[in-house]
């Protein structure tokens, strides 16, 4: 799948900006970024629900930027579900099959078998009303997926669940993606959600890609302030006329580095996290993991160092 040179304008208001991006088949593609970033847009533009103002979508090697939604070989799950809440589950699940005049004895066999991948097979003659948020999210995939679609489109899927369940649902879309091997296209502002899921994230701001690559790399290397400040939380330092960040990590307190004063104390479960205002004025954020009770309390004099491997070359803007 690919975008070539797509944008989008709502009035005076640009949602996407010349955008080229490639997506592999059998990819599980995350697109992350903040309300207005345009990451909602582009998806929808995938799914033939807003035409680009100009640029072009190819499906499988096919231009599809004129092709009607329901032409497209994509399906769409939403945050909300839209499930029909007037009719069975095995209802809801066979409708796609029944719009395209399978038969109903085939139809109800296929829904069936995809309620089995989706771990619901019990679930079939309740009305959606019956079922929690986590089953009502699969019973939305169900029906997404009995089609085949090439690509599934996932407008964060899991906003709606609580902690737990949104976890619980993470491992379960990644298990299905590799068994269904199809494309999977995802929009969230969770970065914890991207980088536990993802082949690979897209991170979107203001209409643009700012870094695009494997979880790991877009975490480690950030190439921008914004992706480092956006993607779990980085320090940003001057040294030697460049611009680089840290993650709060990677920086070993106590060691024979910078001298500084401990201003914050958070416990935060499983890690503790400091805020230190070195002696040369720039703040910093260490965390370290709590296997023992921590000795360290505000106004603290520390050191901190890190390795020189551990920081990146950062810039300003979008690269």
């Amino acid at each position: 799948m690919s975008l070539r040179g797509v944008r989008r304008t709502f009035g005076d208001v640009v949602a996407i900006d010349q955008l080229d991006l490639d997506i592999a088949t059998g990819e599980f593609f995350t697109m992350l970024g903040p309300s207005g970033s345009g990451k909602t847009t582009t998806l929808r533009v995938i799914a033939g629900f807003e035409r680009p103002d100009v640029g072009t979508v190819e499906l499988g090697g096919v231009d599809v930027t004129r092709v009607a939604p329901s032409e497209r070989d994509v399906n769409t799950v939403f945050q909300d579900y839209a499930l029909f809440p007037h009719m069975t589950v095995l209802e809801n699940v066979e409708y796609g099959l029944r719009v395209k005049g399978m038969k109903k004895k085939e139809r109800r066999a296929k829904a069936q078998e995809v309620l089995e991948r989706v771990r619901l097979p019990q679930v079939g003659s309740r009305r959606p009303v019956q079922l929690s948020g986590g089953q009502r999210q699969r019973i939305a995939l169900a029906r997404a997926i009995v089609n085949s679609p090439t690509v599934l489109l996932l407008d964060e899927p899991l906003g709606a669940l609580d902690l737990k369940l949104r976890q619980e649902m993470q491992v379960f879309l990644k298990e299905l993606q590799r068994e269904l091997g199809i494309t999977f296209v995802y929009v969230t502002h969770d970065q914890e959600e991207a980088l536990t899921m993802s082949d690979r994230v897209a991170v979107f701001n203001e209409g643009r890609v700012e870094q695009i690559g494997p979880p790991k790399q877009v975490y480690e290397h950030p190439t921008t302030e914004f992706v480092a400040g956006f993607v779990g939380i980085s320090n940003i330092l001057e040294r030697g006329g460049r611009r680089v960040t840290v993650r709060p990590e990677k920086i070993s307190i106590n060691g024979s580095g910078e001298p500084g004063v401990v201003r914050e104390v958070q416990y935060v479960g499983s890690i503790t996290r400091y805020v230190v205002e070195l002696d040369s004025g720039e703040e910093l954020v260490v965390v370290q993991q709590n296997r023992e009770p921590s000795a360290l309390e505000r106004d603290a004099r520390i050191h901190l160092a890190w390795r020189p491997e551990d920081t990146y070359e950062i810039h300003k803007e979008g690269q």
